[in-house]
């Protein structure tokens, strides 16, 4: 397992209001028995839609959405778990790098609370993540469309994530599937 990512989780759980948003909401024997799933390469899609299920119950339990929150505003662990997620980019420092400096923006965290504290925009995200999930391009498409009409926050986040690049950087990779790319 990653070092940061370990690293990371060992601060979260060290944070009291994380640890008492999240203890008697979430069963610590299911998540890990779905992780132990992921890390196997030849997962099935099951695995998949538990997680996804999983994730969605927790996003929209309102203590646990918070303690998720609020380890993002703390350095500590918002670092660590940033360098975690920037090892797999290895072969795109640009996206790690953008990904990064979105994370450290306070204005762009901001936006990120606002977008998960609205339950429509919620749902509609997780639609989009069913229908990514089950390889629905055109309801993905569909439903990315409506969040950034409809939901004024998501629009923001947006601007936020092109203000660090990562967008650009998406892009790029869309274009130019090339480890250099």
């Amino acid at each position: 397992m990653n070092r940061d990512l370990v690293k990371a989780l060992q601060v979260a759980w060290g944070v009291p209001e994380f640890r008492d948003g999240v203890r008697h909401i979430v069963d610590l024997d299911e998540v890990a028995v779905l992780l132990a799933a992921l890390s196997d390469p030849d997962h099935d899609r099951e695995v998949e839609r538990s997680l996804v299920g999983l994730l969605r119950s927790g996003l929209d339990t309102t203590e646990i959405r918070d303690a998720v929150l609020l380890l993002l505003e703390r350095d500590e662990v918002r670092r660590p778990l940033v360098a975690a997620m920037a090892e797999p980019l290895a072969d795109r420092p640009g996206q790690a790098a953008a990904i990064a400096s979105a994370a450290e923006d306070p204005a762009a965290r901001r936006e990120l609370r606002a977008v998960l504290d609205n339950a429509r925009a919620r749902e509609l995200i997780w639609q989009a993540v069913d229908d990514q999930v089950n390889d629905d391009r055109v309801g993905l498409i569909h439903r990315a469309a409506v969040l950034f009409l409809r939901h004024r926050s998501v629009r923001r986040l947006v601007w936020a994530l092109r203000r660090h690049g990562v967008l650009r950087e998406l892009r790029r990779r869309a274009e130019d599937p090339s480890p250099t790319g």
